[in-house]
């Protein structure tokens, strides 16, 4: 994985009473954050598809969305990743100007996150930009181009998050393109040979 610069120790990816290894009754060791991770982002999801039937304002349910998502960049971004499956992933520019990604996670040392925050974690981080996908192409396909901005704004910012933790989660310096390539070149090979093989 990719660190950061190790001048910066005044900002530390894991809590020290997380290090320590206090065990909780709960499955769930931090419900806050596992709440909160869900909270802004299936909001901003019921905002969007109910806001027709309480609100005539286009503008004020536009800002309502729009905040919500960006509660919900932040919160995934700095509080839950870090919390839920210890990962974390920011743009650092160096001295030069120069912009760096730095993708991190957990060591294999350190205390493992619960089951059930991660699997939290990972089914909103995945099924809510999913959603604004569907939200987009309903929103082309039924001509209400006023709503097409509020819908792509939702499909960046949360796809954005689920870019940056699949990044800290396959790891920082894989590119994913090859490691598609890789996938599918593997799968075309084996296919090819059991044809052969057939024949």
């Amino acid at each position: 994985m990719l660190t950061g610069d190790p001048n910066d120790e005044d900002v530390s990816l894991f809590d020290a009473e997380e290090d320590a290894g206090k065990k909780s009754k709960s499955n769930i060791k931090h419900p806050v954050a596992s709440f909160f991770h869900l909270f802004f982002r299936v909001s901003a999801v019921f905002v969007y598809l109910l806001c027709g039937f309480y609100s005539r304002s286009f503008i004020a349910c536009m800002v309502t969305i729009i905040l919500l998502l960006s509660c919900d960049f932040w919160t995934v971004k700095n509080i839950t990743g870090r919390l839920m499956v210890g990962l974390r992933w920011w743009n650092q520019v160096d001295d030069d100007g120069r912009s760096h990604w730095v993708f991190e996670s957990k060591g294999s040392g350190k205390p493992q996150a619960s089951n059930s925050e991660a699997r939290i974690f990972w089914i909103g981080l995945i099924v809510c930009p999913v959603l604004w996908v569907v939200f987009v192409f309903s929103t082309l396909l039924s001509f209400n181009i006023k709503w097409l901005p509020v819908v792509i704004m939702g499909l960046v910012l949360q796809g954005a998050n689920l870019y940056g933790y699949v990044k800290c989660k396959v790891g920082g310096k894989t590119n994913l393109k090859n490691m598609a390539t890789n996938y599918f070149g593997r799968q075309f090979l084996k296919q090819a040979l059991s044809k052969e093989e057939e024949s």
